[in-house]
């Protein structure tokens, strides 16, 4: 369907519940992306979203006096819901899913205005019970966006049993809100060979990835190949236990230790495993590794532009069959600076795109090994990689066109 004819049709009212929706300074965009594209496209679109960040692990966007509060952000109406304050990955961070929730449920259902369209996104499924209840609540159209698999991400991390009675619920509201979804967007290209397996009809499975708004590198400082005699190689992100940077520490000692001291790691982010990491570097006695702050999302592309190479990384999970779909991935793609990329999963940008030197995760000593085939490339290859990954996010996760996907679903 062309652009034209949907633009002709029916404005719909689109409410979104996403516990960790951003603005565009920090990095979970998608919700904001989207919404910013079908705004552009005469829709009416409010998202609902936790005042706590999930990156700085802080209430943010509200007054200590405040359990709610609207807000417009360049067209696209926030409404930040007060949750559970946590630091860790326990009891509270449930109460902080839970209590997002509960409120949202009730700001929701009080608000006079009949959405046409309620849109439950996970990464947990309790925000998307909430999206349906209101649904129904209001007569809407229901939607569920599939960011994680729940439980089956959490079993596959260790963090549950298959047969824990968690689990067991987990499964019984996953199954209960597919067979109630209008349509089931997934981020993941092989989300639906799991989704199908629970009974659902493929026909209502559509994949949408991540997109990327190309605006925000307009401005990026061209790649010259990098410098072999002070080579970077940067990782930009959240320091979760999933994200397997302690490898990438371990990679950094064995090149240490090679006397190859024009080669530096710079990591930019924050998250739960920081401290932890920033520690292992100083046992190690790195000399060579240098953390820094989290910055705003729209000014990513300027750290970016201090790297001669990026680092992707995951450890291996089984839940990586059904595939990735990363934003600081889209983000280093469009850089256009070359990628290595230790990352087991149904599909991989990095190795379709030409981008980088992909390797399986869980070695230190093939990582290490990788960074250093990267630096001795010259640099015509390494511009020639990087020139491959702004040819192929542009032609396959524009968020441009990503939209009009996403559109064609709600019309």
């Amino acid at each position: 369907m062309g652009r034209d004819k949907i633009n002709s049709m029916t404005s719909e009212n689109i409410w979104i519940f996403n516990h960790y929706a951003t603005k565009p300074d920090e990095p979970a965009t998608r919700a904001f992306d989207f919404a910013r594209e079908l705004i552009l496209r005469n829709h009416k679109v409010t998202i609902f979203a936790s005042a706590f960040s999930h990156y700085k692990l802080t209430t943010k966007y509200l007054n200590p006096n405040e359990n709610q509060k609207t807000e417009m952000v360049d067209g696209v109406k926030f409404v930040w819901v007060r949750s559970f304050s946590h630091k860790r990955n326990n009891w509270k961070r449930l109460m902080n899913m839970l209590s997002f929730s509960w409120r949202a449920y009730w700001i929701g259902k009080n608000v006079k205005e009949k959405p046409s369209i309620v849109l439950g996104s996970s990464v947990h499924p309790f925000a998307v019970i909430t999206a349906y209840l209101i649904a129904k609540n209001k007569k809407s159209r229901f939607f569920f966006e599939v960011r994680d698999l729940w439980p089956q991400t959490l079993i596959d991390m260790h963090f549950l049993g298959k047969n824990n009675p968690l689990a067991v619920i987990l499964r019984m509201i996953e199954r209960f809100l597919y067979q109630r979804a209008e349509k089931i967007i997934t981020l993941l290209p092989y989300a639906g060979n799991y989704i199908t397996t629970l009974g659902i009809n493929r026909e209502k499975i559509v994949w949408i990835p991540n997109g990327i708004n190309m605006k925000r590198y307009e401005n990026i400082k061209p790649y010259d190949g990098g410098n072999p005699a002070n080579f970077v190689f940067m990782y930009t992100g959240i320091h979760a236990k999933y994200a397997n940077l302690d490898s990438v520490l371990f990679a950094a000692k064995i090149i240490q230790d090679q006397n190859r001291n024009n080669i530096k790691f710079i990591f930019v982010g924050d998250g739960s495993e920081k401290k932890n990491l920033i520690q292992i570097a100083k046992d190690m006695s790195l000399a060579n590794v240098e953390f820094k702050d989290m910055v705003p999302k729209d000014q990513v592309f300027k750290m970016i532009e201090q790297a001669d190479a990026l680092i992707s990384i995951i450890m291996d999970l089984p839940v990586l069959k059904y595939g990735i779909s990363s934003n600081k991935l889209n983000d280093y793609l469009a850089s256009g600076r070359p990628i290595v990329c230790a990352i087991k999963s149904g599909n991989n940008p990095v190795s379709d795109s030409g981008a980088g030197i992909v390797i399986e995760p869980g070695s230190s000593e093939i990582l290490a090994k990788a960074f250093l085939e990267m630096v001795s490339f010259t640099p015509e290859k390494r511009i020639e990689m990087g020139q491959k990954g702004i040819d192929y996010i542009k032609k396959n996760y524009d968020i441009k066109v990503l939209a009009d996907k996403m559109e064609e679903l709600f019309i």
